[in-house]
Protein backbone atom coordinates (compact mmCIF):
# COMPACT_ATOMS: atom_id res chain seq x y z
CA UNK A 1 0.00 0.00 0.00
CA UNK A 2 1.35 3.10 -1.03
CA UNK A 3 2.37 5.93 1.70
CA UNK A 4 -0.34 8.45 2.07
CA UNK A 5 0.58 11.90 1.27
CA UNK A 6 1.50 14.64 3.81
CA UNK A 7 0.54 17.62 1.95
CA UNK A 8 -3.71 18.12 0.61
CA UNK A 9 -3.65 19.30 -3.09
CA UNK A 10 -2.31 23.07 -3.60
CA UNK A 11 -5.24 25.38 -3.34
CA UNK A 12 -5.79 28.31 -5.48
CA UNK A 13 -8.10 30.95 -3.16
CA UNK A 14 -7.86 32.20 0.10
CA UNK A 15 -9.33 29.85 3.22
CA UNK A 16 -10.82 33.53 5.05
CA UNK A 17 -12.15 35.26 1.86
CA UNK A 18 -12.46 33.12 -1.35
CA UNK A 19 -9.95 35.45 -3.18
CA UNK A 20 -8.03 34.52 -5.95
CA UNK A 21 -5.32 36.94 -5.53
CA UNK A 22 -2.75 34.91 -3.55
CA UNK A 23 0.76 35.53 -3.33
CA UNK A 24 3.38 33.69 -1.74
CA UNK A 25 4.77 35.27 1.37
CA UNK A 26 7.54 33.09 2.02
CA UNK A 27 9.04 29.50 1.66
CA UNK A 28 10.69 27.75 4.62
CA UNK A 29 12.14 24.65 5.57
CA UNK A 30 11.62 22.81 9.53
CA UNK A 31 13.27 25.56 11.00
CA UNK A 32 13.25 24.18 14.50
CA UNK A 33 14.03 20.47 14.08
CA UNK A 34 15.59 20.83 10.61
CA UNK A 35 13.50 18.04 9.23
CA UNK A 36 13.12 17.67 5.44
CA UNK A 37 11.01 19.47 3.14
CA UNK A 38 10.27 23.32 2.25
CA UNK A 39 6.43 24.37 2.73
CA UNK A 40 5.21 27.40 1.39
CA UNK A 41 3.07 30.69 3.23
CA UNK A 42 0.64 32.12 1.09
CA UNK A 43 -1.13 35.44 1.41
CA UNK A 44 -4.18 37.00 -0.01
CA UNK A 45 -3.84 40.20 -1.53
CA UNK A 46 -7.40 41.38 -0.46
CA UNK A 47 -7.81 40.40 2.92
CA UNK A 48 -4.02 39.74 4.05
CA UNK A 49 -4.95 36.37 5.36
CA UNK A 50 -1.64 34.11 5.24
CA UNK A 51 -1.69 30.69 4.94
CA UNK A 52 0.40 27.30 4.68
CA UNK A 53 -0.44 26.44 1.04
CA UNK A 54 -0.20 23.65 0.24
CA UNK A 55 -1.41 22.51 4.05
CA UNK A 56 -0.28 19.80 5.89
CA UNK A 57 -2.99 16.79 5.76
CA UNK A 58 -3.93 15.10 9.65
CA UNK A 59 -0.84 12.99 8.80
CA UNK A 60 1.35 15.62 7.60
CA UNK A 61 0.89 17.53 10.59
CA UNK A 62 1.28 14.06 12.84
CA UNK A 63 4.51 13.74 11.25
CA UNK A 64 5.82 17.35 11.31
CA UNK A 65 3.72 19.42 13.61
CA UNK A 66 2.74 17.30 16.51
CA UNK A 67 5.26 20.19 19.10
CA UNK A 68 3.43 23.09 20.53
CA UNK A 69 4.69 26.83 20.46
CA UNK A 70 7.38 26.98 23.14
CA UNK A 71 5.44 28.06 26.59
CA UNK A 72 5.72 31.81 27.65
CA UNK A 73 6.87 32.52 30.96
CA UNK A 74 4.97 32.51 34.36
CA UNK A 75 4.73 36.00 34.47
CA UNK A 76 3.64 36.42 30.66
CA UNK A 77 1.01 34.25 31.42
CA UNK A 78 -0.27 35.64 34.92
CA UNK A 79 -0.06 38.91 32.84
CA UNK A 80 -2.76 37.42 30.52
CA UNK A 81 -4.80 36.62 32.92
CA UNK A 82 -4.78 39.86 34.27
CA UNK A 83 -6.78 41.18 31.54
CA UNK A 84 -10.00 39.20 32.70
CA UNK A 85 -9.94 41.29 35.98
CA UNK A 86 -12.02 43.92 34.75
CA UNK A 87 -14.89 41.63 34.04
CA UNK A 88 -17.32 39.83 36.47
CA UNK A 89 -14.78 37.41 38.10
CA UNK A 90 -15.74 33.54 36.45
CA UNK A 91 -17.08 30.81 37.95
CA UNK A 92 -15.62 28.17 35.47
CA UNK A 93 -12.93 29.14 32.98
CA UNK A 94 -11.86 26.44 29.90
CA UNK A 95 -8.41 26.46 28.16
CA UNK A 96 -8.38 25.47 24.99
CA UNK A 97 -4.89 23.63 23.63
CA UNK A 98 -3.69 24.18 27.21
CA UNK A 99 -1.05 21.19 26.92
CA UNK A 100 0.63 20.93 30.28
CA UNK A 101 -1.57 23.46 31.61
CA UNK A 102 0.54 26.17 32.54
CA UNK A 103 -1.90 28.92 32.12
CA UNK A 104 -4.42 27.80 34.13
CA UNK A 105 -1.98 27.37 36.70
CA UNK A 106 -0.96 30.84 36.68
CA UNK A 107 -4.44 32.21 36.01
CA UNK A 108 -5.19 30.17 39.67
CA UNK A 109 -3.04 32.55 41.11
CA UNK A 110 -5.83 35.06 40.36
CA UNK A 111 -8.69 33.71 40.22
CA UNK A 112 -8.64 31.20 43.23
CA UNK A 113 -12.49 30.81 43.19
CA UNK A 114 -12.84 29.88 40.03
CA UNK A 115 -12.59 26.29 38.45
CA UNK A 116 -10.19 25.73 35.49
CA UNK A 117 -10.75 23.12 32.86
CA UNK A 118 -8.51 22.18 29.87
CA UNK A 119 -8.96 20.79 26.46
CA UNK A 120 -6.30 19.23 24.50
CA UNK A 121 -5.77 16.48 22.18
CA UNK A 122 -2.72 14.95 23.85
CA UNK A 123 -2.28 12.83 26.95
CA UNK A 124 -0.58 16.03 29.04
CA UNK A 125 -4.23 17.38 29.68
CA UNK A 126 -4.92 14.56 31.88
CA UNK A 127 -1.17 14.56 33.44
CA UNK A 128 -1.91 18.16 34.47
CA UNK A 129 -5.30 17.18 36.07
CA UNK A 130 -3.41 14.41 37.92
CA UNK A 131 -0.68 16.98 39.29
CA UNK A 132 -3.83 19.31 40.24
CA UNK A 133 -3.35 21.92 37.67
CA UNK A 134 -6.81 21.30 36.43
CA UNK A 135 -10.05 20.38 37.39
CA UNK A 136 -11.43 18.71 34.60
CA UNK A 137 -9.48 17.75 31.93
CA UNK A 138 -10.73 16.37 28.11
CA UNK A 139 -8.37 14.92 25.52
CA UNK A 140 -9.17 15.36 22.17
CA UNK A 141 -10.43 18.40 19.97
CA UNK A 142 -12.95 20.77 21.35
CA UNK A 143 -14.77 20.70 17.63
CA UNK A 144 -15.23 16.79 18.11
CA UNK A 145 -19.21 16.61 18.80
CA UNK A 146 -18.89 14.31 21.96
CA UNK A 147 -16.19 16.80 23.66
CA UNK A 148 -18.71 19.97 22.80
CA UNK A 149 -21.69 18.49 23.54
CA UNK A 150 -20.57 18.17 27.53
CA UNK A 151 -19.10 21.31 27.62
CA UNK A 152 -21.77 23.14 25.93
CA UNK A 153 -23.02 26.64 27.94
CA UNK A 154 -20.39 25.40 31.07
CA UNK A 155 -18.04 28.56 31.02
CA UNK A 156 -17.62 32.35 31.81
CA UNK A 157 -14.53 32.61 30.44
CA UNK A 158 -13.06 30.00 27.31
CA UNK A 159 -9.02 30.89 26.49
CA UNK A 160 -7.24 30.20 22.93
CA UNK A 161 -3.65 31.69 23.50
CA UNK A 162 -1.50 30.98 20.69
CA UNK A 163 -3.83 28.08 19.65
CA UNK A 164 -5.84 29.07 16.33
CA UNK A 165 -2.71 29.35 14.42
CA UNK A 166 -2.33 25.45 14.66
CA UNK A 167 -5.88 24.87 13.79
CA UNK A 168 -6.88 23.58 10.43
CA UNK A 169 -10.35 25.64 10.90
CA UNK A 170 -10.32 28.53 12.88
CA UNK A 171 -13.97 29.28 12.05
CA UNK A 172 -15.13 26.22 13.44
CA UNK A 173 -12.71 26.70 16.29
CA UNK A 174 -14.02 29.57 17.18
CA UNK A 175 -18.04 28.84 17.15
CA UNK A 176 -16.81 25.58 19.16
CA UNK A 177 -15.51 28.07 21.92
CA UNK A 178 -18.78 29.94 21.45
CA UNK A 179 -20.40 27.00 22.03
CA UNK A 180 -19.21 26.28 24.91
CA UNK A 181 -19.40 29.83 26.36
CA UNK A 182 -22.37 30.93 28.69
CA UNK A 183 -24.27 34.16 27.10
CA UNK A 184 -22.57 37.26 28.44
CA UNK A 185 -19.48 34.94 28.55
CA UNK A 186 -16.09 36.06 27.76
CA UNK A 187 -13.37 34.94 24.73
CA UNK A 188 -9.91 35.36 25.33
CA UNK A 189 -7.64 35.03 22.15
CA UNK A 190 -4.16 35.63 21.82
CA UNK A 191 -2.66 35.10 17.95
CA UNK A 192 0.85 36.14 16.69
CA UNK A 193 0.21 39.52 14.75
CA UNK A 194 0.98 38.66 11.02
CA UNK A 195 1.45 42.91 10.73
CA UNK A 196 4.22 43.10 12.88
CA UNK A 197 7.52 44.90 11.16
CA UNK A 198 9.34 41.64 12.49
CA UNK A 199 7.40 39.34 10.24
CA UNK A 200 8.64 41.40 7.40
CA UNK A 201 12.17 41.95 8.57
CA UNK A 202 13.00 38.76 9.28
CA UNK A 203 11.11 36.73 6.97
CA UNK A 204 11.47 32.72 7.51
CA UNK A 205 13.83 33.73 10.50
CA UNK A 206 10.52 35.15 12.35
CA UNK A 207 9.93 32.65 14.99
CA UNK A 208 6.03 32.75 14.40
CA UNK A 209 6.33 31.92 10.74
CA UNK A 210 7.12 28.80 12.46
CA UNK A 211 6.34 26.28 9.47
CA UNK A 212 5.17 23.85 9.20
CA UNK A 213 3.28 24.07 12.86
CA UNK A 214 1.45 27.34 11.61
CA UNK A 215 -0.87 26.64 9.48
CA UNK A 216 -2.74 30.07 9.81
CA UNK A 217 -1.95 33.63 10.34
CA UNK A 218 -5.06 35.41 10.90
CA UNK A 219 -4.94 39.47 10.94
CA UNK A 220 -6.76 41.48 13.76
CA UNK A 221 -9.01 42.60 11.41
CA UNK A 222 -10.15 39.73 10.27
CA UNK A 223 -10.64 38.23 13.25
CA UNK A 224 -12.75 41.19 14.91
CA UNK A 225 -15.09 40.73 11.84
CA UNK A 226 -15.51 36.84 12.18
CA UNK A 227 -16.81 37.46 15.86
CA UNK A 228 -18.89 40.00 15.34
CA UNK A 229 -20.44 38.04 12.45
CA UNK A 230 -20.89 35.09 15.23
CA UNK A 231 -22.98 37.80 17.65
CA UNK A 232 -19.91 38.66 19.59
CA UNK A 233 -18.88 42.68 20.86
CA UNK A 234 -15.79 43.21 21.19
CA UNK A 235 -14.76 44.39 24.37
CA UNK A 236 -10.61 44.47 24.49
CA UNK A 237 -8.09 44.58 21.75
CA UNK A 238 -4.98 44.85 22.42
CA UNK A 239 -1.15 45.27 20.35
CA UNK A 240 0.85 46.07 23.35
CA UNK A 241 1.10 43.76 26.11
CA UNK A 242 0.81 39.96 24.19
CA UNK A 243 4.31 41.22 22.95
CA UNK A 244 6.91 38.23 23.74
CA UNK A 245 10.09 39.62 23.54
CA UNK A 246 11.84 36.60 21.83
CA UNK A 247 12.31 37.88 18.55
CA UNK A 248 15.80 38.52 17.87
CA UNK A 249 16.98 35.58 19.91
CA UNK A 250 14.97 32.92 18.59
CA UNK A 251 15.77 34.19 15.04
CA UNK A 252 19.75 34.32 15.75
CA UNK A 253 19.76 31.17 17.08
CA UNK A 254 18.00 29.25 14.57
CA UNK A 255 20.02 31.14 11.81
CA UNK A 256 22.95 30.49 13.69
CA UNK A 257 22.62 26.68 14.18
CA UNK A 258 22.50 26.58 10.31
CA UNK A 259 25.69 28.26 9.13
CA UNK A 260 29.82 28.06 9.54
CA UNK A 261 29.01 30.36 12.92
CA UNK A 262 26.97 27.51 14.87
CA UNK A 263 29.86 27.74 17.66
CA UNK A 264 29.08 31.24 18.78
CA UNK A 265 25.14 30.97 19.03
CA UNK A 266 25.56 30.56 22.34
CA UNK A 267 26.85 34.27 23.47
CA UNK A 268 25.51 35.92 20.60
CA UNK A 269 21.87 34.01 20.75
CA UNK A 270 22.22 35.39 24.72
CA UNK A 271 23.11 39.38 23.66
CA UNK A 272 20.06 38.76 20.77
CA UNK A 273 18.24 37.94 24.10
CA UNK A 274 19.28 41.03 26.13
CA UNK A 275 18.11 43.26 23.16
CA UNK A 276 14.88 41.67 22.33
CA UNK A 277 14.57 42.41 26.42
CA UNK A 278 16.14 46.08 26.21
CA UNK A 279 14.15 46.85 23.22
CA UNK A 280 10.33 45.17 24.41
CA UNK A 281 9.23 48.08 26.01
CA UNK A 282 9.77 50.67 22.82
CA UNK A 283 9.09 47.59 20.35
CA UNK A 284 5.85 46.67 22.54
CA UNK A 285 4.44 50.18 21.00
CA UNK A 286 5.36 49.99 17.67
CA UNK A 287 4.37 48.16 14.43
CA UNK A 288 7.16 45.66 15.72
CA UNK A 289 4.98 44.29 18.51
CA UNK A 290 4.76 40.42 17.36
CA UNK A 291 1.13 39.60 18.95
CA UNK A 292 -2.16 40.65 20.03
CA UNK A 293 -5.15 40.10 22.06
CA UNK A 294 -9.14 39.84 21.68
CA UNK A 295 -11.24 39.76 24.45
CA UNK A 296 -14.36 39.48 22.85
CA UNK A 297 -18.14 39.23 24.66
CA UNK A 298 -21.28 36.50 23.66
CA UNK A 299 -24.23 38.42 23.42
Amino acid sequence: MPPRPVHEPRRDDCPWCGSKRLRTRLRAPDLRHRRPGTFVVDQCRDCAHAFQNPRLTTEGLALYAAEADEPAGRGQLRATARAMLPFPEPESWLDVGTGDAPFPAAARELFAYTAFDGVDPTPRVERAQAEGRLDEAHMGQLTTPEILSRLRGRYDVVSMLHHLEHTRDPRRELTAALTALRPGGHLLLELPDPASASAALLGKWWPSHDQPRHLHLIPLANLRTELEAQGCEIVVTDRKAPHTPRDLATAASRYLDRTRLHRTAGPLTALAAVLDHLLAPALRRTRFSNAYRIVARKN
